[in-house]
């Protein structure tokens, strides 16, 4: 379907679109910090990079990425409608998670991404252990 809209339209309309943060998928992991007693996490800390959750006693930002905005493969679904511009959205998408990890690398930092679908109970394992890994 071809958009209604004239690109610089879109893009203005586009750009009055805020974020809600990924609020299910950080709720997800706060319950997963609690019932493993992870402690001394902050949320929303207010630093260039916007980690969704942060040790500042350890130095260590945490990320957890949506699997389709941030370029994981689990799930092998793509958009038909608009496939080109979905597309280069995600390569945006991951060559900024690139950046903002080497910018935390370069400031001492650790950096743990977690993906949208490491927080599935199937899963909680492997993320505990990649969180203990790098903690």
């Amino acid at each position: 379907m071809a958009d209604v809209f004239d690109s610089k339209k879109r893009s203005d309309i586009m750009s009055k679109v805020r974020s809600n943060n990924n609020k299910s998928t950080e709720l997800a992991l706060i319950k997963f910090f609690k019932e493993n007693n992870i402690t001394g996490w902050k949320r929303n800390y207010p630093v260039k990079g916007h980690p969704d959750f942060v040790f500042l006693d350890k130095k260590i930002a945490v990320f957890v990425d949506g699997c389709f905005w941030h370029g994981h493969d689990c799930r092998n679904t793509r958009p038909s409608d608009n496939a080109e511009y979905w597309q280069k959205k995600r390569e945006r998408n991951i060559k900024h998670d690139k950046e903002v990890t080497a910018m935390f690398e370069n400031r001492g930092w650790t950096v743990i991404r977690i993906w949208e679908c490491e927080l599935r109970k199937k899963n909680r394992e492997n993320l505990l252990d990649k969180i203990k890994k790098r903690s």
